[in-house]
């Protein structure tokens, strides 16, 4: 095992995402211009889509990180029938469901019932579609809706908080149904779909837009919330969720949907087509 993988296994994830978490939270200005700073400069982030685009005008780290762009920064596709990308960053993995079991790397899979921590809340993507998009600290992260949908549910599932790099889902078995998750379960014009946010090593906290801070409190036992009579609904294309820090989302779609040619590595953003709905009649052929 390589060392950078072994690493993954003995570091204490928890209390140093806590760490990590008051850190990115620190306003004093050398501390959060210095890492801001570091950055910036270390993976070239474009400042100028900001709607600050100074970015030593931030509070702290953390507001910086899941800055808001300007308005017209990102477009939705103009077909309302397409699937829209919900983040900006890099296809890890795509393509069909089968028998319920999402490929995660060469050699690497894992099952939808896994990662949902549901069985019964599997079911519906048996043998549909999956989108996995990579957040890199480059990334604009907020996450938005894919399609309009009722928020009919959300399921934290506690778990590890291993690093979602490349090198690390390549080398762990099943990462993405081990690590520490929000599920965010939809009901929408052709059935149900979910938004998996995926907490990483050092960035595992995540907010939604309907109450705010998920992540942490980590969870010791798999919490599941009833949120039908809330009456969430998203517009397709708006702000679901954001990454206190960068992490993994992943897309799960009933039969129907059929997926653009996504390849591994391809860059996406916000509101660009990832497919569109074709109906069970074309997608079962």
């Amino acid at each position: 095992m390589k060392p950078n993988v072994l690493l993954q296994y003995i570091l204490p994830h928890r209390f140093l995402s806590r760490i990590v978490y008051w850190a990115t939270r620190w306003e004093w200005a050398p501390w959060k211009n210095f890492l801001i700073r570091e950055i910036v400069t270390r993976y070239d982030v474009d400042m100028s889509q900001a709607a600050q685009p100074d970015p030593f005008a931030y509070q702290h780290f953390n507001a910086f990180f899941t800055r808001k762009l300007k308005a017209d920064a990102r477009r939705a596709d103009p077909d309302p029938a397409t699937l829209l990308s919900p983040a900006d960053g890099r296809i890890s993995q795509s393509g069909r469901i089968r028998d319920g079991r999402i490929f995660q790397a060469k050699g690497q899979e894992y099952t939808a019932a896994e990662l949902l921590g549901d069985e019964a809340a599997a079911l519906p993507f048996r043998n549909g579609s999956f989108v996995t998009i990579y957040l890199s600290p480059r990334d604009y992260h907020r996450v938005h809706m894919p399609l309009e949908g009722d928020l009919t549910g959300t399921t934290h599932v506690p778990g590890r908080i291993f690093s979602v790099a490349p090198f690390a889902v390549e080398a762990i078995p099943r990462l993405f149904a081990r690590n520490e998750r929000l599920v965010c379960h939809f009901q929408g014009e052709h059935g149900p779909f979910v938004s998996v946010m995926v907490g990483a090593i050092l960035v595992s906290s995540v907010a939604t837009v309907w109450d705010g801070l998920a992540i942490p409190p980590y969870a010791s036992e798999i919490r599941r919330h009833d949120c039908r009579d809330r009456h969430v609904k998203l517009e397709r294309f708006a702000e679901m969720a954001r990454f206190n820090m960068g992490s993994t989302v992943i897309l799960l779609l009933p039969e129907g949907y059929m997926l653009d040619d996504l390849q591994p590595q391809q860059q996406v953003i916000v509101g660009q087509r990832l497919g569109r709905w074709a109906g069970a009649a074309v997608t079962n052929q």
